[in-house]
């Protein structure tokens, strides 16, 4: 019964702990930021020096200005709190007719920027989005534009879109505005396009991911509460199993100990019994045969039918009949003479219905004296008749 109910309350533990498997939550690549990292970026620039900052921004035909090939080098680095500082240099040119501080190009003039920002990730504002990374910056420059050299107070807005862990690509927009006012010197805007490429990248989890975190380790420890409880009702059921086994073990020992004691009082009662019934027997004595004589007497059937009432009293009972001779004569002679006493004792046994399956036969003529009447022994006849005699042993089988 205690080991059903075992059985029942670990059954209920494991559906339980299948259940908690199936439904804790696994961290993935959403679940982490970027913490810090380095960024190279390389791509393409254009200017737009039309003299507006803010207005006709994307007449991109009569305003910006843009060389086909590679144009900006960038180096940053970012770090945990959202911030960065980022390296850029960027080269370009003014094409003929369009304008560049306020004056209309008439050939064209190259372009030298060379700016430090410092930036800062939206996202910790905003929330993380895993792949896309909004940024605002400020920083500082110098730009020779229209071959007039000049600082520049930088603000910048932008945004990376990841493709992978570490490629990805960089738009912005920068406003740069002169340090000095200068007669002909004018603001102007700056935009990028490139690929990014990050490494270096130490990496975290999100406020969302540190919330899952919590989830799954507390999901956790109540699993392994539930393996614990596992543990302590199997536990349980190995001792209930082995307390039975120890029981069953101890019933058997008593079992087999009950048995032992009964096989000998059983033994000791059976050998009593034959004892009696030897000691019985043997008070009823011998039949002793005259000299060179097999024939029984009246007296000796007398004992004998005593004999018989103890064997039909015993069915089980089995006696051995011997047949014995004195020493005098040959011992061939006395050997068949023993044989001849026996076969006589035995042939009144059964002709008075004593079963053959009751009696052993033995002839051993002078080979077990009573006494010390061998051969050249001169001895009374009253000594050598002791030798001539049918005596019974109880045999067992």
């Amino acid at each position: 019964m205690r080991t059903s109910k075992t059985l029942l309350v670990t059954t209920g533990f494991l559906f339980a702990q299948f259940i908690f498997s199936q439904n804790i939550p696994q961290l993935t690549e959403k679940d982490s930021i970027v913490k810090s990292t380095w960024i190279f970026g390389l791509g393409f620039n254009a200017v737009d020096d039309a003299g507006s900052e803010f207005l006709d921004v994307f007449n991109f035909k009569d305003n910006w200005n843009a060389v086909p090939f590679p144009s900006r080098l960038s180096i940053g680095r970012y770090f945990e709190s959202g911030f960065g500082l980022e390296a850029i240099a960027s080269y370009n040119r003014y094409q003929t007719g369009k304008i560049a501080d306020d004056v209309v190009i008439t050939d064209p003039i190259d372009y030298y920027a060379f700016d430090v920002r410092a930036s800062y990730d939206l996202n910790q504002i905003l929330g993380e989005t895993g792949f896309f990374d909004p940024y605002v910056g400020i920083g500082l420059g110098y730009t020779d534009a229209n071959n007039r050299g000049r600082g520049t107070y930088n603000a910048t807005v932008g945004f990376r879109a990841w493709f992978t862990n570490r490629f990805g690509l960089d738009i912005n927009s920068t406003g740069k505005w002169a340090m000095k006012t200068e007669v002909g010197v004018t603001n102007h805007l700056q935009h990028a396009l490139g690929a990014v490429y990050r490494f270096g990248t130490e990496k975290g989890l999100s406020k969302k991911g540190e919330e899952k975190l919590a989830l799954i380790q507390e999901m956790e420890q109540e699993q392994q509460r539930v393996n614990d409880s596992i543990a302590e009702a199997q536990r349980a059921e190995e001792e209930a199993r082995l307390l039975a086994q120890e029981l069953e073990r101890q019933k058997e020992k008593e079992r087999l100990a009950a048995e032992e004691k009964a096989q000998r009082e059983a033994e000791n009662t059976q050998k009593t019994k034959l004892l009696n019934l030897q000691n019985q027997i043997d008070g009823l004595g011998k039949v002793y045969f005259s000299y060179n004589s097999s024939f029984l007497s009246v007296s000796d059937k007398k004992l004998l039918d005593k004999l018989i009432l103890i064997l039909q009293e015993n069915p089980d009972l089995k006696i051995e009949v011997s047949g014995h001779s004195d020493a005098r004569g040959s011992e061939k002679y006395n050997l068949w003479l023993s044989e001849r006493r026996m076969v006589r004792t035995v042939e009144y046994l059964i002709a008075k219905g004593v079963p053959q399956s009751q009696i052993v036969k033995a002839a051993l003529g002078e080979t077990q004296l009573v006494n010390d009447c061998g051969d050249g022994v001169p001895c009374s006849e009253a000594k050598h008749k002791k030798n001539r005699r049918s005596q019974f042993r109880i045999v067992s089988d």
